[in-house]
């Protein structure tokens, strides 16, 4: 009797970038059609649990055919997520299928890749455990520390709590530094549990994230700790946020704040992450998710609905553009004169697009906003990928193909 602990996609969208993937667990029996353990997790999510058998299956249909251009770097593995680090780097994981003798459970592997192709490991996922108790897990994102000597990795993860099968879900988020160490908090742990969306302030110390307020709605309260001392009290206690976007090299934040019951508008919050001083820019018609701040941090995007994306300035907050470009995953140029869009949601395939950032434009109280609709310029001859991201310099476009999901990196097309 084999069991299969593998994650499967939730139906229901939550619009944290964190929370977004919050995964279920497959708990059924992986060789026969006997009934297994579905009947223990959420009925909202039983028309995805066959993925978790079929996903193979699914993967060697034919697909568009990749006829892309010569890239400058590949990586042939199966890739879960990946980051661009400091001169080229990339750190990455690597989906590893683990097998027990009751369960078939997932235990990315996580490497980093210099720019000459020289690589290290610093985590083999067969050798990951935890109080020897049985769990899958998934690399869900990363992200370097502002010094580059860190990393920052999220966990999806399924823990099997007793004989019977039953298993929780949880996010949270190991440390590393890069040449594989494990980073630890104040002597002790080097995890981060109940965490999503950290990131190293710039005194690359201290690791800011969020943690999930209520069990069933998609809102977080903002939490701190330090390498050095561990937790550290937060200004924000008792406020919840939908979603928040940390400012590069500060100790501020833009952040969507919600009421707990959701009954009041979001409104757009200016934030100090370590001292009680809020500012309120605006309060949103909407918000469907994907909070951002510019490179140069005078602006703030966000997804109002499923098709418009506002774009606001952060010191004046009644200058803003309104763009209908459909829901999706997007990342701003460097020299921020455009927005490169994959349209469809984390971790789905679509394709890549970009268009430029519009001027901003002064939008007086109770008026009507004007929505402009640029014409999306395909990227890559306009194939479908799981995944892509621009890399800091704005040099480098990454992605990851659907199938095989190998990483494929390029110059960033003009």
């Amino acid at each position: 009797m084999i069991f299969s602990l593998l994650f499967c996609q939730s139906s229901q969208p939550l619009t944290s970038n964190a929370f977004r993937q919050r995964p279920l667990v497959h708990a059924g029996r992986f060789l026969r059609g006997a009934p297994g353990l579905l009947g223990r997790f959420p009925a909202r999510g039983l028309g995805l649990v066959f993925i978790s058998i079929f996903l193979p299956v699914l993967f060697s249909i034919p697909t568009q055919a990749q006829n892309l251009d010569n890239p400058l770097r590949s990586i042939d593995d199966e890739i879960t997520s990946f980051s661009f680090g400091p001169n080229d780097a990339i750190a990455f994981s690597v989906y590893h299928k683990l097998k027990t003798k009751l369960y078939d459970l997932e235990h990315d592997d996580i490497w980093i890749e210099e720019q000459h192709g020289k690589r290290r490991r610093l985590l083999e996922g067969q050798k990951y455990t935890r109080d020897n108790r049985l769990f899958s897990y998934l690399v869900d994102s990363m992200r370097w520390s502002p010094n580059g000597r860190y990393l920052l990795v999220q966990l999806m993860t399924t823990t099997v709590q007793d004989d019977s099968g039953n298993a929780t879900t949880s996010v949270q988020t190991l440390l590393f530094d890069d040449s594989g160490h494990e980073l630890r908090i104040d002597k002790g742990d080097n995890f981060i549990l109940d965490s999503s969306n950290a990131a190293f302030l710039p005194d690359n110390n201290t690791i800011a994230y969020l943690s999930q307020a209520a069990p069933t709605l998609p809102l977080f309260s903002i939490k701190t700790t330090r390498l050095s001392s561990g937790s550290v009290p937060s200004p924000y206690e008792g406020r919840t946020f939908r979603d928040v976007a940390w400012l590069p090299g500060m100790n501020f934040a833009v952040a969507v704040e919600q009421d707990h019951s959701m009954s009041g508008p979001p409104r757009l919050q200016y934030l100090d992450v370590l001292n009680d001083s809020a500012k309120e820019l605006a309060t949103l018609e909407g918000y469907e998710g994907g909070l951002t701040v510019s490179p140069d941090r005078t602006k703030a995007a966000y997804f109002i609905d499923r098709e418009v994306l506002e774009i606001r300035s952060l010191s004046k907050p009644d200058q803003l553009a309104r763009v209908r470009v459909g829901f999706g995953v997007y990342r701003w140029t460097p020299d921020e004169s455009r927005i490169f869009l994959k349209r469809s949601p984390e971790k789905k395939s679509g394709d890549l697009v970009w268009f430029p950032v519009p001027p901003l434009v002064v939008v007086s109280p109770n008026k009507e906003i004007p929505v402009s609709q640029p014409t999306p310029v395909p990227v890559l001859h306009g194939l479908s990928f799981r995944e892509f991201s621009v890399s800091p310099d704005g040099r480098l476009l990454g992605v990851v193909v659907p199938g095989k999901r190998n990483l494929l990196v390029f110059s960033l097309p003009h």
